[in-house]
């Protein structure tokens, strides 16, 4: 029975707005749950990244498998998995048993994302009403982001900690009583391969030490452990790479990054991942410790680049009906270098002209990301749908670790070169701004002297961030035109083949 693509669009939308709630609603519910089971403090960072670790570490994986075994099968098993582990979290009654749920919702997390975007390309075969269905996508992902903290703040107010895990359950159980009559699967027409474990394993190995010492870096500084990591990480990565090259039908098929059009889309998900991560670090600390706002207040004062990322993904896709998509998205980088630039100028107690710097930056770099999905998704052969989706949203995961770490350790750098201690202050007050507030009272100017530094270092982070937009937006620009008709040559077959994208 062929069903309404639209219909089936709503129903891919539950995990979507499942996941971005599931991410903002566990800050809010930390501080209860850390008290009720005496979670100690390397527990709850435990709590908060194994499912950012896990995640990351299986999208590759479960992006391939769904190719294989049927992206529908692939997004009910996970959503079932997601759904009976979120009752075992809401419920844990230990630390140690909330941090093996969390890693399993991590998995099966990993499922959904890839299988959801691998159905867009199935469901949607023109590429702008794929670009249309993608921008809802990302607005039903940036909508829940957006309601999370409400939804979440109203539910523990009147209810334990728990309910924050259960607030996805009933969606997972709409997803499982529609997704079998109005999702359509899609099998390869060729015979399955096997998935070579060893690659499995290898990818696990590169990608969990590199997620791992990114986050060490970015929490406690530059340091032996963290450094370790990122160098295994990468290590085991050379060797997932060579492994790959020589597989007749490899977990990760580096030919796609041979397209132009889809590499260029991987660079700009990833840098700009980098900008905006590093950004919303540093704006949010100095939302609190410069500006002295409640983490309350703070949030409000996030909601309006929310709501700008949602209009803008909406907006994106029904302006490439129009106009060129590299256009589209040249024109959206650029705005956020604009609202980058704009926070070069923020002072200490210039809130509204970081918030106004801050929905810039996040309606233009709104503009490319469905854009370049639709583009990495078009461009590559229909059987490689969900492995293109899980390297879409791994140089994302990718681009939020590096970004806290290099940009949050810029601001850190940049406020100990220029903090002028008063007389007699505490060195300590060198280490950060937050050791600072915490000394400011054995010094009359220690206080000015830090919020004046850890601006300073708001401002470099802007001065990188604009560089790099304005870089993305020529390279936009320039790489992801389109290519002139070709003139018939010699090799008239790769008009027809499955892997004719793959020259574009």
């Amino acid at each position: 029975m062929r069903t309404n693509p639209w219909i089936g669009l709503a129903v891919l939308a539950l995990p979507t707005m499942l996941l971005s709630l599931d991410v903002s609603v566990l800050y809010l519910a930390l501080p209860k749950l850390s008290t009720d089971l005496h979670a100690d403090g390397t527990q709850q960072l435990w709590i908060l990244d194994i499912y950012s670790f896990m995640l990351a570490g299986f999208l590759v994986t479960m992006g391939a498998l769904g190719d294989r075994i049927g992206r529908r099968r692939l997004l009910l098993i996970g959503a079932a998995v997601f759904g009976v582990t979120s009752v075992a979290a809401a419920y844990a009654p230990s630390a140690e048993l909330l941090i093996a749920a969390r890693a399993l919702l991590g998995i099966a997390g990993a499922t959904l994302m890839p299988s959801t975007m691998a159905l867009i390309r199935n469901m949607f075969p023109d590429p702008k009403r794929m670009g249309l269905a993608i921008g809802a996508w990302f607005s039903c992902f940036m909508g829940g982001l957006t309601l999370g903290p409400l939804v979440g703040g109203l539910l523990l107010e009147h209810f334990w900690w728990g309910s924050a895990f259960l607030l996805g359950v009933p969606l997972m159980l709409l997803l499982l009583g529609t997704g079998p009559f109005l999702l359509p699967e899609y099998r390869p027409e060729r015979p399955e391969h096997r998935m070579d474990l060893a690659s499995v394993a290898l990818s696990l190995a590169a990608i969990l030490p590199v997620i791992y010492g990114l986050k060490s870096l970015a929490r406690d500084g530059w340091h032996t452990a963290p450094l370790v990591a990122l160098a295994a990480g990468i290590a085991v990565g050379v060797v997932f790479v060579r492994r790959q090259r020589v597989l007749p039908d490899p977990l990760l098929d580096l030919r796609l990054f041979g397209n132009r059009v889809f590499s260029t889309a991987v660079g700009i998900m990833l840098l700009g991942g980098v900008v905006m991560a590093g950004l919303s670090l540093v704006s949010s600390l100095y939302l609190q410790n410069v500006a002295g706002l409640s983490p309350l207040e703070t949030g409000v004062r996030l909601v309006p680049q929310n709501v700008a990322m949602v209009l803008g993904s909406m907006a994106a896709p029904a302006l490439a009906r129009k106009l060129p998509a590299a256009v589209v998205a040249a024109f959206g980088l650029a705005v956020s270098g604009i609202g980058l630039a704009v926070v070069t100028q923020v002072g200490v107690a210039d809130v509204p002209l970081l918030i106004v710097g801050l929905v810039l930056a996040a309606a233009g770099i709104s503009f490319p990301m469905p854009l370049t999905m639709n583009l990495m998704l078009a461009a590559a052969p229909p059987e490689r749908a969900g492995s293109v989706a899980s390297i879409s949203e791994t140089s994302g995961e990718f681009g939020v670790g590096v970004g806290v770490a290099t940009l949050g350790s810029l601001a850190t750098l940049v406020y100990r070169s220029v903090l002028d201690l008063p007389a007699g202050a505490p060195e300590a007050a060198k280490s950060g701004l937050t050791a600072a507030l915490a000394v400011a009272g054995e010094s009359p100017g220690l206080l000015g002297a830090a919020r004046s530094a850890f601006t300073s270092g708001l401002n470099a982070v802007g001065v990188v961030g604009t560089v790099i937009f304005i870089g993305l937006s020529l390279a936009a620009a320039i790489a992801l035109r389109p290519k002139p008709e070709a003139a018939p040559g010699p090799e008239p077959e790769a008009a027809t083949g499955d892997r004719a994208p793959m020259n574009a």
